[in-house]
C-alpha cells in the first residue's frame, strides 16, 4: 500500500467524522449526505436521493466488512482496512463516485461547473485551495467545466491502494486545510 493512498483515506475518514470522536458512526454519514445534497439545491430530486443512498452504501457496507462486534462504530484502522481493498469496496465506491458526479452535472450534459464542484467538494469538508487544484488537474474545458466521467474516475482512483501521483492527492498534502 502507498504512503500517498494511506493519506488520502487519512483525510477523508477526519472529514467524515463529523463529530471528532475518532471513529465513524452511522450519524457521520446521515450528517454528510445531508450537507452534500443540500450544498446543490439545483438538482434532481433522483439524484440527491441517489445520493443519499450512496452514503447509506458506503457506511453499511463498511460496518457489514468490519463492525465485528456490533458497536456501530470504525476505528481508523477498521476503515483503511475496509476502503483500501477493491475487492471488499468497489462496489460501494463505485456507486458513491457515480452519484457524487451525478449531483455534480446540473444540466445533463456529462459536465460540472466549477462553481458546482466547490459546492461540493467543500460540503464534503475539503480545503479550497485543494479543491481548486484538483479541478484544474481534471483538465477543465475553456468554459470551465470538467466530465462528469472524469471525476467519477477521479474518485475511483482516490481510494486505490497502488495510485500515487493522481488528481486526487490535490486534496492532501501542503494544500490542506
Amino acid at each position: 500500500m502507498r504512503t500517498e493512498a494511506l493519506n488520502r483515506v487519512k483525510l477523508v475518514f477526519t472529514l467524515f467524522d463529523v463529530n471528532g470522536n475518532g471513529y465513524l458512526e452511522a450519524e457521520d454519514f446521515d450528517l454528510m449526505a445531508t450537507h452534500v445534497v443540500q450544498a446543490v439545491p439545483g438538482a434532481e430530486d433522483t439524484a440527491k436521493a441517489a445520493m443519499a443512498a450512496a452514503f447509506r452504501t458506503y457506511w453499511t457496507t463498511l460496518v457489514g466488512e468490519l463492525d465485528a462486534d456490533g458497536d456501530g462504530k470504525i476505528s481508523f484502522d477498521e476503515y483503511t482496512a475496509c476502503v483500501l481493498s477493491p475487492e471488499r469496496f468497489h462496489e460501494a465506491i463505485n456507486e458513491f463516485a457515480e452519484s457524487l458526479a451525478a449531483l455534480g452535472d446540473l444540466e445533463g450534459d456529462g459536465l460540472i461547473r466549477r462553481p458546482t464542484f466547490v459546492a461540493l467538494m467543500t460540503a464534503i469538508g475539503f480545503g479550497l485551495a485543494n479543491i481548486h487544484s484538483l479541478f484544474d488537474a481534471f483538465g477543465p474545458t475553456d468554459t470551465d467545466r470538467i466530465a462528469r466521467a472524469t471525476w467519477a474516475e477521479g474518485i475511483r482512483e482516490y481510494y486505490s491502494p497502488d495510485k500515487a501521483g493522481i488528481p486526487g492527492d490535490h486534496l492532501v498534502g501542503d494544500l490542506a486545510a
